[in-house]
């Protein structure tokens, strides 16, 4: 789906990735409020004199306008609003995990409103919190959710109440199905406390912290199409995902 072409004024917006494009300018891909994944050109922002120099930082809240009629179109304007406190660390490493998520999973100009207010509440919350690991995964299952591909948690795959006291086989794009010792399920294998947890969203629970981290790896893994994220490897040297 393409957005409306014509120009767009001051919209809600986050730097996702920007990289060098020729000597002086940037190719700025953002996380827009009412269009989505949105890929600008910020001509001559590396230049000295330029407006847009320094404004292009990631995790801070801008109001951006552009115009142009390809699928590049071309930044003329950004605005700091201010009000998001930064990130630093390994929380900052955890934002730039939440980006390179959603630069490789969100579809171009396709608006996620919710995700959108969402991603903004999860930086609010790596600014303040220092325990990361059920940020990231609420985050994650909520952008799935918002993506389509929501988890089954509560149920199993015929229905039945998930029982917090047995094990399951998590098959992607179905569910939870019963563990069966003399058959062997194909997927991965967890207990039902565990998703009981992640539907909550409590991780308080150890075995729930470590198996749902290896839960949604395999469910991004699949999605991604098993292709290595660099972020997580950060955050894997530091035993933080």
């Amino acid at each position: 789906m393409i957005a409306d072409k014509q120009a767009q004024e001051a919209q809600p917006a986050f730097v996702l990735h920007a990289y060098p494009y020729r000597e002086t300018s940037l190719v700025v891909e953002t996380f827009t409020r009412s269009f989505g994944r949105v890929p600008l050109m910020a001509k001559g922002a590396k230049r000295p004199t330029s407006t847009l120099r320094g404004l292009l930082r990631a995790f801070q809240p801008l109001l951006l306008t552009w115009g142009g009629k390809s699928e590049l179109r071309t930044l003329h304007k950004a605005e700091w609003q201010g009000g998001q406190m930064p990130l630093q660390g390994t929380a900052l490493i955890c934002g730039f995990y939440l980006n390179e998520l959603l630069v490789r999973l969100l579809h171009r100009h396709d608006p996620h409103e919710q995700l959108f207010a969402y991603y903004q509440e999860t930086l609010t919350a790596l600014s303040a919190q220092k325990d990361y690991i059920p940020i990231l995964r609420r985050f994650e299952q909520r952008m799935l959710q918002e993506l389509g591909y929501a988890l089954t948690l509560g149920h199993d795959v015929s229905g039945k109440p998930t029982d917090p006291n047995r094990d399951y086989c998590y098959e992607i794009e179905r569910g939870p199905v019963a563990w069966d010792e003399s058959n062997p399920n194909h997927g991965l294998r967890l207990g039902g406390k565990t998703l009981l947890d992640m539907e909550q969203g409590d991780y308080s629970n150890i075995a729930t912290r470590q198996q749902s981290k290896t839960l949604m790896r395999y469910i991004l893994n699949y999605y991604l199409n098993d292709q290595p994220l660099h972020t997580r490897q950060l955050l894997k040297d530091l035993q933080q995902l």
